[in-house]
């Protein structure tokens, strides 16, 4: 049986940017909704298990980031920063006049949290699920990741194809134990599109998977999330795969020397995809946040 969503989405295209978005809204209508925004290849849909979780009725709105799911692709490679300036423009249509809380999966919570630095008055709280930034690169590693990116712009990567959605459901349900067969045949469907021939593939541009020639540099990231001021909630998977790598950058004590106004939450048997995997205690976790933060 597949699953049923308890709180029906509406679907809606908005043009950010000159790029058309594709927006997904749950809950009443409201000037100053809860803005979901969802991490690398993923998409705004599979949200829903944590909406249908909250014990409110909350006005929400989530948008595809640009090459991700049903919004619109660019032509050529992908600037993290225009993540940004989207996210901005997003936020000029959705809440114009009050402050926004952002609610953030992985790159979004990145994304979250760099904002927050960026624009401090036009964030009122940040719930970062395990998006913490990548680990920290050396000088040494340039060439090497220069000598890849000239590699990629000969071949350029793509995503995987699968003879059918049930195929694609049943390897993110082998790759991710801790979800439902529900879940995974309601996140494939969301995650993927029809090719000419009748396979499917992930619905995200090929060009994201294209590295980045210039390094990360965690300094900087650093010092824009200490300008952010607003309360955050940073909820940790216990089971996480990609806290582990961060190693010292990756404790509570490291980030709470970051974030002016942090609490730190931990879902002991929780992976990366939380939200995917104990949508109840997440959403607890966030309405018991917003109700204690104002």
């Amino acid at each position: 049986m597949s699953y049923q969503p308890r709180r029906l989405p509406r679907h809606a295209t908005i043009a950010l940017r000159g790029l058309n978005h594709h927006l997904t809204q749950w809950g009443p209508e409201a000037a100053a909704p809860l803005v979901f925004l969802h991490g690398w290849a993923d998409t705004s849909d599979t949200f829903q298990f944590v909406v249908d979780a909250f014990v409110r009725d909350h006005p929400i709105a989530a948008h595809d980031w640009r090459g991700f799911g049903r919004s619109s692709w660019q032509n050529g490679a992908y600037w993290f920063p225009d993540y940004l300036a989207d996210l901005d423009a997003l936020l000029t249509q959705l809440s114009p006049d009050a402050p926004a809380t952002l609610v953030g999966h992985s790159m979004g919570g990145n994304i979250a949290c760099l904002y927050a630095g960026l624009r401090p008055e036009r964030v009122a709280r940040i719930v970062n699920l395990e998006g913490f930034g990548l680990s920290r690169t050396r000088p040494e590693q340039a060439p090497e990741r220069y000598r890849r990116w000239l590699e990629e712009q000969r071949t350029p990567p793509a995503f995987s194809s699968y003879p059918t959605l049930e195929q694609f459901a049943t390897l993110l349900a082998r790759k991710n134990p801790r979800l439902t067969r529900e879940r995974a045949e309601f996140i494939a469907t969301s995650w993927s599109r029809t090719l000419p021939d009748g396979r499917c593939t992930v619905s995200a541009d090929p060009a994201h998977k294209m590295v980045n020639p210039v390094l990360y540099r965690r300094e900087e990231a650093e010092a824009v999330w200490r300008c952010a001021v607003a309360p955050t909630l940073l909820v940790l998977g216990g089971r996480s795969e990609f806290r582990k790598h961060l190693g010292a950058d990756g404790t509570d004590e490291y980030f709470r020397s970051i974030f002016a106004q942090l609490s730190i939450a931990t879902l002991p048997e929780a992976g990366h995809m939380m939200h995917h995997e104990e949508p109840e205690a997440v959403a607890a976790l966030i309405e018991s946040f917003l109700e204690g933060s104002g």
